[in-house]
């Protein structure tokens, strides 16, 4: 567990809550070091253009943190891809991303999140709860059983 890192005062992140002016390219390169696998600009670009709300922060002009969340306006929410850069993790960001999407996601009646395996913990932490009765078909599901995303169901 890392601790927690105190910000440098020189350090004057930038938020923004729109994808105009996002380069793909970087945030495919963040993606992948992050580390959240590989997609490519092209399906980022696609699936934040359909995310309801979104968040990037920089660090000057370069793109260090991320997240997004689909909804339907009213009755679910669900938060994805939140990523910091491994040289950024440790000083909040991640938190300050899931809050932000939280926030953005209120009036909703239940807000979702989909976590990578080993992660729970921190989102515990921020107020979510394990479901119980989740399921997913993934287009990979040998990655996904390997990873631990997914089981099979014991009956």
């Amino acid at each position: 567990m890392k601790a927690n890192k105190e910000k440098d005062e020189s350090m004057d992140f930038v938020w923004a809550y729109d994808k105009s002016g996002v380069d793909w390219d970087e945030l495919s390169e963040l993606y992948r070091v992050a580390p959240l696998g590989e997609k490519s600009p092209a399906d980022l670009e696609h699936v934040f253009n359909n995310s309801r709300y979104m968040c990037f922060i920089y660090d000057g002009s370069r793109l260090i943190g991320v997240g997004r969340a689909l909804s339907d306006g009213r009755d679910c929410s669900y938060i994805c891809d939140i990523s910091v850069h491994p040289e950024y993790q440790g000083y909040g960001l991640g938190k300050q991303i899931v809050q932000t999407l939280v926030e953005k996601s209120k009036g909703h009646s239940k807000i979702i999140l989909y976590a990578t395996p080993g992660k729970e913990g921190f989102y515990a932490k921020l107020g979510f709860k394990k479901m119980n009765t989740a399921m997913a078909i993934f287009e990979n599901e040998g990655e996904a059983m390997e990873k631990g995303t997914v089981s099979e169901l014991v009956q």
